[in-house]
């Protein structure tokens, strides 16, 4: 168990979907209008849950201030460290998106765009959020297991 000052931070899942709503719509609009400034902003919007935590997004603000405070309050909170490695991956697909869309391999921004945006939309529409899967993934396989087995 660990004490509160080593606790790592919390979010409400319900803001996870919501933001993940929000990048379904932006991504989307990316592949619909053949536009890679929607890919740009959404980049930034990343790059921010990475550095700062998902709560400083943008869309964590959004939600923050616009919807938490008309819902009641969160039945169970998540541990902010899985969704802040998907936002990783997500820069990391966004960035290839970008590089594809500005160097002219319009099928590497496609591609790499539809992957993300399969992937918010999956956590959008089921909560099944597929980067932090990965992430809890990685955490098991480097972390040793305590079971003896005999």
């Amino acid at each position: 168990m660990s004490s509160p000052a080593t606790q790592q931070p919390q979010v409400d899942p319900r803001g996870l979907r919501f933001a993940a709503a929000l990048t379904t719509v932006v991504l989307a609009l990316t592949l619909v209008l053949n536009n890679p400034w929607f890919l740009a902003v959404q980049a930034v919007v990343f790059a921010i849950s990475v550095v700062f935590g998902v709560q400083a997004s943008p869309y964590g603000q959004l939600f923050k201030r616009l919807i938490r405070p008309r819902l009641g309050p969160p039945k169970e909170l998540e541990d902010a460290a899985p969704p802040r490695f998907a936002q990783l991956v997500g820069l990391v697909f966004a960035v290839l998106g970008l590089i594809g869309y500005f160097a002219g391999v319009e099928l590497l921004g496609v591609v790499a765009t539809g992957f993300a945006l399969v992937a918010a939309f999956v956590n959008a529409a089921v909560g099944l959020c597929l980067g932090c899967e990965a992430y809890l993934l990685i955490q098991r396989i480097r972390t040793p297991s305590t079971a003896t087995t005999s």
